[in-house]
């Protein structure tokens, strides 16, 4: 029988989230893996005590990452340049769900809009090298890629990604017959115009997806249902 896991990914805007608030989502949520961009000292201590295990690295400039977990797994970085991901492999006995390796990856693009646009562009160009470099690697595993890509499904990054991955979602939302929601917008309170936040997924299958509100973010919280393979190679 084949184990699930709840996995959320979530930009918590560099602090401004309410720590709280998305805490008591992530357990209302029964999340068992929660990928977090942009967490501050605040929002990692409130999200640590609620998923205990992982690691997190706050930071107060749109740098802090992490991987927050019901179970302990191993938690490294993978160096990108300007910002680096977090890859987490859950892998039983701990992870009872997962009786093969399963790799998440963390990851936060840098965002196109910061000045000036050559660095900026030769910057996010970087990071989707370096992450494909490290895709190559091990190119048959088991794992789900998530995070802020600030990239939308029509932008250069997603279209590279997509070509290795599946589109949890956009998965998601066929077999409901609807539409992938949209996770960003330039006001916390506001409506979100883009789908820039993305679980990516490879050797796994996707039961369920929704977008859900993050208090005090201009991103809402993707949040994505995924049954893990038996057996990984």
């Amino acid at each position: 029988m084949r184990g699930r896991i709840r996995l959320v990914t979530a930009n918590l805007f560099n602090g401004r989230a309410d720590a709280a608030a998305f805490a008591r989502l992530v357990e209302r949520l029964e999340a068992d893996v929660v990928a977090v961009q942009e967490v501050t000292r605040a929002q990692a201590d409130a999200l640590g005590r609620a998923l205990p295990f992982g690691k997190l690295e706050p930071a107060a400039n749109h740098m802090g990452m992490g991987i927050a977990l019901r179970y302990p797994a191993s938690v490294s970085r993978l160096p990108l340049p300007r910002r680096g991901a977090f890859v987490a492999e859950l892998v039983g006995p701990g992870w009872p769900e997962a009786p093969g390796a399963v790799e998440i990856v963390n990851i936060h693009i840098v965002a196109p809009h910061l000045p000036p646009p050559w660095r900026t562009l030769a910057q996010r160009h970087g990071q989707l090298r370096a992450l494909e470099a490290y895709l190559d690697a091990a190119p048959r595993r088991p794992r789900a890629l998530v995070g802020d890509l600030n990239a939308t499904p029509l932008w250069p990054v997603y279209r590279r990604l997509a070509a290795r991955f599946a589109d949890a979602a956009r998965l998601a939302a066929r077999q409901d017959g609807g539409r992938a929601g949209r996770t960003w917008g330039p006001w916390a309170a506001g409506p979100r115009l883009l789908r820039i936040d993305h679980v990516l997924v490879a050797g796994l299958a996707v039961g369920s997806a929704q977008v859900t509100p993050i208090a005090g973010s201009d991103h809402s919280a993707l949040v994505v249902d995924l049954a893990l393979p038996e057996t990984s190679a």
